[in-house]
C-alpha cells in the first residue's frame, strides 16, 4: 500500500491569504499546505479520502489518472468542495464515481451539489453512486477494507479510517477509548494537530502527541496544520521519536 499526502493544511490552507508571517513566506515547500486529503493506492484500488477545494490541483499534481472511489470523513467545505471534479474520471472511465459517506455527510453533498442528485440528466454533470457508511461496520472497496473510527470534531461526529496497518484521523478533538483500541497496532497513524493554542474542535500539537502515545503506532504523522504551528523544521525538531509533521507530497509505503 502506498499513501500520498495530497494536502496537509487546515481549512484555509498555508500560506494564509494576506499573511506575511515566517511560515506563510517560507521558501521551504514543506510549509506550503493544500487542504487536507490523502491518496491510497494498492494493486486492487485507488482511493482518495476527502475531496476539498484543492482536489483538481491535487489530482493533476500527483498525476492520478485512475480513481476508484472517494471516501468522506465529514461534510465540512474544506473536505467536500472539490467533488464536482470527478467529472474527468466519469469521462475517462465511462462510469459513475463511487462515493462513500455517512448519512450526515450525504445530506451535505446533496445540498451543496443539488444538480448532481436531481435526476436531471443534464450533460456534463458529475455522475456519482452514493454508498452509506454507518460508522460501525467495515466496508470494502475492490477488496481494500476500511474500518470506520468514530471521533468528535467539537460536537460533530467525524469518521477516521483504519485500512490494514494504516490509520487516518483528521478533524478531531476527542477519541473514545473504544475507538482508540481499534487503532492500536497500526504501523502508521495520521492525526490532526492544528497549532499549540487551544481550539474548540481540533487537537493541539501537545494533545495530538498525547493521543499518539496512547495509540503507540510505529510512526505517527501530524496533519491538518495551521500556519500558527510554526515552521516545519523547527516543529519537527521538537517531536518525540517516531512522530513527524506530514507535508504535501510525502509518501509512505506499507
Amino acid at each position: 500500500m502506498k499513501i500520498t499526502f495530497l494536502g496537509t493544511g487546515t481549512s484555509q490552507g498555508v500560506p494564509f491569504i494576506g499573511c506575511d508571517c515566517a511560515v506563510c513566506t517560507s521558501p521551504d515547500k514543506r510549509n506550503d499546505r493544500l487542504r487536507t486529503s490523502v491518496l491510497i493506492e494498492t494493486p486492487e484500488a485507488t482511493v482518495v479520502i476527502d475531496s476539498g477545494p484543492d482536489f483538481r490541483q491535487q489530482m493533476l499534481r500527483y498525476k492520478v489518472r485512475k480513481l476508484d472511489a472517494i471516501v468522506f470523513t465529514h461534510g465540512h467545505k474544506d473536505h467536500v468542495a472539490g467533488m464536482d471534479d470527478v467529472r474527468a474520471y466519469n469521462f475517462h472511465d465511462g462510469k459513475a464515481m463511487q462515493v462513500y459517506a455517512n448519512l450526515n455527510t450525504q445530506e451535505v453533498l446533496k445540498r451543496e451539489f443539488q444538480y448532481v442528485f436531481q435526476n436531471l440528466n443534464y450533460p456534463g454533470i458529475p455522475q456519482v453512486d452514493l454508498n452509506t457508511i454507518d460508522g460501525y461496520n467495515s466496508f470494502s472497496i475492490n477488496g481494500l477494507e476500511f474500518t470506520p473510527i468514530r471521533v468528535l470534531h467539537y460536537k460533530m461526529e467525524v469518521l477516521g479510517f483504519r485500512i490494514g496497518d494504516f490509520t487516518y484521523i483528521t478533524d478531531a478533538n476527542y477519541i473514545e477509548l473504544e475507538e482508540i483500541n481499534k487503532v492500536k497496532g497500526s504501523k502508521a497513524l495520521v492525526l490532526n494537530a492544528l497549532r499549540y493554542q487551544e481550539h474548540p474542535s481540533h487537537f493541539t500539537l501537545p494533545q495530538a502527541i498525547d493521543v499518539a502515545h496512547a495509540i503507540n503506532a510505529d510512526n505517527t504523522y501530524f496533519t491538518h496544520i495551521s500556519h500558527q504551528l510554526g515552521l516545519h523544521d523547527a516543529v519537527e525538531d521538537t517531536l518525540p521519536e517516531g512522530m513527524h509533521l506530514a507535508y504535501d507530497g510525502l509518501t509512505l509505503e506499507l
